[in-house]
């Protein structure tokens, strides 16, 4: 039986559960080594390729970012060892989740002291006139911005 040494990229996709065009995504990132390449120029994949992309995977679903990802794999295929690194960075998002938490608990605290008083405020208003609610409302806790919550790039 002849074992192919190669994947060709729809062949990892389809293995990887992923597109071929997050291959090329991951490789212009750098987080996917660069294929080498057939006489017919397809991108040909060592089969050590599905593990590393479903590595890719993981991480990102564990809240890395693919530009700290490839921070880390270039300094792992150097033959180096970014463990500490990555361990810097989970402890950072884990951080950054606690304050999220924090602040969306506040932010849900005030809305519901809103509506108690804006039920207060209904009550006592009589029916088609204005309860005025808008301009009521007290200043809450902020929000970090939309990209706070999505996590860092860096």
């Amino acid at each position: 039986m002849l074992v192919r040494q190669y994947l060709r990229s729809g062949e990892l996709a389809r293995l990887a559960g992923i597109s071929p065009d997050t291959l090329r995504h991951y490789e212009r990132l750098s987080v996917l080594p660069r294929p080498q390449r057939s006489n017919g120029n397809y991108r040909l994949y060592p089969p050590s390729a599905v593990e590393r992309v479903q590595l890719i995977r993981r991480a990102l679903a564990a809240g890395f970012s693919l530009p700290e990802l490839a921070r880390v794999f270039k300094i792992r295929d150097q033959g180096g060892a970014p463990c500490r690194q990555v361990r810097r960075l989970l402890a950072e998002k884990l951080v950054r989740i606690d304050e999220q938490i924090s602040d969306l608990t506040a932010m849900r605290d005030h809305l519901r002291e809103t509506l108690a008083d804006w039920d207060e405020r209904l009550a006592k208003t009589p029916d088609g006139m204005p309860a005025r609610l808008l301009e009521a409302l007290q200043p809450g806790p902020r929000l970090p911005k939309k990209s706070a919550l999505k996590g860092s790039t860096a």
